[in-house]
């Protein structure tokens, strides 16, 4: 219900008060909390409370403040950052350098006209075709991961005329509605069915198949414009195809005059210990699509890198594909922050060596609790636990949130729980973590499985 505009500034000298405060009295907290739950019950989605009861005793936890591997809830207690933003935490909570290139461009304009030339745009775009692979040349700049994807489906349909996609199984690109056409799972897609027209889906890490597909919509003369692939399947738990699989996308691409798109929003920015995730397989895409830890884990940010070819249909008109906010001042000085961090500190290298450590552990895990804990996987700090079941992973992930440690599954792979921390996370929390792991399994294995576990 509408109120007075005296109520509405009453209440938002509230907020911006709470919003510059760093610590609060027990009964502004006890306030604050009420407030705050009965804002998301009316104002947002009930429902996302009722999945906070199911991770953690406290539905009500609050990230207040955070810091390099880990955040602080409302109430003081640290937290180890196991699950990183989903991939938008590689830098790590406020890093330094990113913060402080970020308050230097906030001092002097934060976002500008879009009309006149943007010069911090140009500059990160110099940089993504400086650290990319192969010919990638022209960046857009847009806001979130499925606006990127967006991007890539529009710049393919101009570069070859055709309008037919092939994604994967167990693929998620976005929910926006051309980038749902992609995304695979029938839960996110059938209250919106049909549709982008024209959409394909092939089993993930099968050259075969796709090879055969292909050649059937040659016949058909329904060729793709673009063949979608995510490098590693993030919420597919972490499924990481075949060696040959990659390269094969790519030969094929060739064979049939396909733009190859390679959806890097959560596997890019050194995630898999690769500064690109489809850098292991020794092969360049026509299109990159970035987003999530482009932003420094500060502003958000995300892009379209593509070659000159798939680009080249912008050139007669540069407002055919446009964003009033994408690539704004702020957000590309927190991306050109980004890139120094991840390049000066190493955090691929770190991302190696910490997730030889994950790997090393969870295999004495998997030993140890071999019915609960059924396989793991994963390159660099992008891993997946697969359980028995999804019930039993989120009773893992409930221990684990209540002994401090932040875990999350994934969208498609109910049994699936991740392990996608900062890249700079420290090798003592790297260690913490693995040990509360295993407190957290032994509980949920004594539970279910009769057994206690030394």
């Amino acid at each position: 219900m509408r109120k007075s505009f005296e109520e509405v500034l009453q209440y938002t000298n509230y907020a911006m008060k709470t919003i510059g405060q760093k610590s609060m009295t027990d009964e502004e907290k006890d306030y604050f909390i009420k407030e705050t739950r009965n804002n998301f019950d009316n104002h947002i989605n009930p429902g996302f409370l009722e999945y906070r009861k199911s991770a953690g005793a406290d539905d009500m936890a609050m990230e207040w403040m955070a810091s390099g591997d880990t955040f602080v809830d409302l109430h003081g207690n640290t937290y180890i950052d196991c699950l990183g933003g989903f991939g938008a935490f590689n830098c790590g909570h406020r890093h330094p350098k990113v913060v402080e290139t970020v308050k230097n461009q906030l001092d002097k304009q934060p976002l500008s006209s879009a009309e006149l030339i943007d010069a911090n745009r140009s500059l990160l775009a110099r940089i993504l075709a400086d650290v990319t692979p192969g010919e990638l040349q022209y960046t857009f700049f847009t806001s979130s991961g499925t606006e990127a994807v967006e991007c890539g489906l529009k710049m393919a349909t101009l570069a070859t005329g055709r309008h037919y996609y092939i994604a994967f199984k167990g693929d998620f690109h976005g929910k926006t509605m051309g980038a749902l056409s992609l995304t695979s799972k029938e839960h996110f897609r059938g209250p919106f069915l049909p549709l982008l027209q024209g959409v394909r889906h092939a089993p993930f890490g099968d050259l075969d198949y796709l090879t055969k597909l292909l050649d059937i919509m040659e016949f058909t003369g329904e060729l793709p414009a673009a063949i979608i692939y995510e490098p590693i399947q993030g919420e597919g738990g972490v499924q990481i195809p075949p060696d040959d699989f990659i390269p094969g996308i790519r030969a094929l691409c060739d064979k049939y005059d396909i733009m190859m798109v390679a959806d890097e929003v959560q596997a890019g920015m050194g995630r898999t210990g690769y500064l690109f995730a489809t850098d292991y397989s020794k092969v360049a895409p026509d299109i990159l699509c970035l987003g999530k830890s482009i932003s420094g884990s500060v502003v958000p940010l995300s892009a379209c890198v593509c070659t000159e070819r798939a680009f080249r249909g912008m050139f007669p008109d540069p407002l055919l594909h446009s964003t009033t906010t994408g690539g704004n001042p702020l957000a590309t000085a927190a991306g050109i922050a980004a890139f120094h961090v991840i390049l000066s500190e190493d955090l691929c290298g770190k991302a190696q060596k910490s997730g030889a450590i994950f790997m090393e552990e969870l295999e004495k895990l998997h030993q140890k609790y071999p019915e609960l804990l059924t396989a793991y996987r994963g390159r660099g700090l992008m891993i997946a636990m697969e359980f028995c079941d999804g019930d039993l992973g989120y009773e893992v992930v409930y221990e684990a949130f209540n002994r401090r440690l932040l875990l999350s599954g994934s969208l498609i792979n109910a049994k699936t729980i991740r392990i996608e921390p900062p890249l700079n996370i420290t090798e003592e929390h790297v260690r913490k973590a693995l040990e509360i792991l295993d407190e957290s399994m032994a509980i949920v294995y004594a539970k279910h499985f009769g057994k206690e576990k030394e």
